[in-house]
């Protein structure tokens, strides 16, 4: 870990801002949090400043208020849960108090008033439009508030924002939060030092959102296996006719060099060798298998990856020391194209020997869904922003925390 953590820093009777990532998923009327994953993923943090006696201040954005305020969007929602989740931690009542705004007199007034053990969460960062432009002016009123900074939020780490980079610059030192740490830690490890074998499953429906992740990992991996969406535009690549299935004419010569480029490289790169065909894309389709080295007909489209893929995937990640895996094999949201994708997650979960990095939403739903999720080493937080380590990009919000 090349970056100063909380735990190198004394928090006793500190006012402490944490950034933390509280984009929860709330009802249509903005009152009910319906997926506390990002609230509980931070609590180690916020445990670990309330045990050493830190005063703790919590900002967070929601959705996107486009710069103003607005009732579906604040984090009010998140206080009981949180209150309820700490209490439960801690073994006692902690005080939640909540802020109508994350800068200004009352905001500020509050800060001051806080002791050694309570909580304060702010209101919206991106209620401010000053948030999203890293406003200079923006950021020293934030730091104004506390005497240290700490980013836990991952998630939102590939943003030059003001709570995550221009703070920075007012409030030294600038740690990184227990789940910054364990995000840095695992994905650093698997592009820095990964235990070999290392197999890569890059699925989803775009290859022009995940080009990048492939170019670099590339360089890194012994067997890269594409699945999902993605994988049609790579048959095509191939000369194969692919009927309705997904596909981006204008990336073809893209999956093209990226099957040179592993050639060159002696990297295996797996596609699937057989397809679950559709005749519509909807839960009740007609189907049948096909094998991918034959033309689709005209009017069936891919929507799933076949029994011979499955047993192929399942035989390198098997073998597998390091398996990072982002992306959906199929339309998983459709249970009958959800087989695929949830053998990789059985895949995965049942090889104790890896270390298993699970990134982005969907690869994120589908291993809670199959019941997986407490069988890997690592699920990141952070979709975006764990694509862009993949790329092998630097993120600001890790880059403007103090170096050890």
């Amino acid at each position: 870990m090349p970056k100063l953590t909380i735990r190198d820093i004394d928090l006793a009777n500190k006012r402490v801002f944490i950034r933390v990532d509280f984009n929860v998923p709330l009802t249509e009327d903005g009152s009910t949090i319906t997926d506390d994953t990002r609230i509980v993923a931070t609590l180690p943090t916020i445990v670990y400043a309330l045990r050493h006696h830190a005063k703790v201040i919590l900002a967070s954005h929601l959705g996107r208020p486009k710069g103003k305020p607005n009732p579906k969007y604040s984090l009010r929602p998140v206080v009981d849960r949180l209150r309820a989740l700490l209490d439960k931690s801690l073994g006692e009542s902690v005080n939640v108090a909540f802020a109508p705004d994350c800068v200004g007199e009352i905001a500020t007034t509050m800060a001051r008033q806080l002791e050694s053990g309570q909580v304060l969460l702010l209101e919206n960062l991106r209620y401010h439009a000053e948030e999203e432009a890293n406003d200079p002016a923006f950021s020293k009123a934030l730091a104004s508030l506390a005497d240290l900074y700490v980013n836990d939020a991952f998630g939102s780490a590939h943003r030059a924002h003001a709570s995550t980079e221009g703070i920075t610059h007012f409030l030294q030192p600038a740690v990184a939060g227990l789940l910054m740490e364990k995000e840095i830690t695992y994905l650093g490890k698997a592009l820095e030092a990964p235990e070999k074998p290392f197999v890569a499953i890059i699925g989803g429906s775009k290859i022009s959102g995940k080009i990048d992740v492939i170019d670099n990992l590339l360089d890194k991996v012994d067997t890269l296996v594409i699945v999902g969406g993605m994988a049609y535009t790579f048959q095509r690549a191939l000369g194969v006719a692919t009927g309705k299935s997904l596909v981006e004419e204008d990336k073809i010569d893209m999956a093209k060099a990226a099957l040179d480029k592993a050639k060159a490289k002696g990297v295996k790169l797996l596609l699937p060798v057989d397809n679950i065909l559709a005749d519509k894309f909807a839960p009740d389709a007609k189907t049948q298998t096909w094998d991918c080295s034959v033309d689709f007909p005209a009017d069936w489209q891919g929507l799933d990856i076949g029994p011979k893929s499955i047993d192929a995937i399942e035989d390198v990640v098997s073998t597998a020391r390091t398996i990072v895996w982002n992306g959906p094999a199929g339309v998983f949201e459709f249970p009958r194209f959800a087989v695929g994708t949830n053998a990789i997650a059985k895949a995965v979960a049942a090889n104790k020997a890896a270390i298993s990095i699970i990134g982005g939403g969907d690869s994120v739903s589908a291993i809670n869904k199959a019941g997986y999720a407490d069988q890997v080493t690592h699920i990141s937080t952070g979709g975006g922003a764990s694509l862009e380590f993949l790329e092998g990009k630097k993120l600001p919000g890790v880059e403007a925390l103090t170096n050890k």
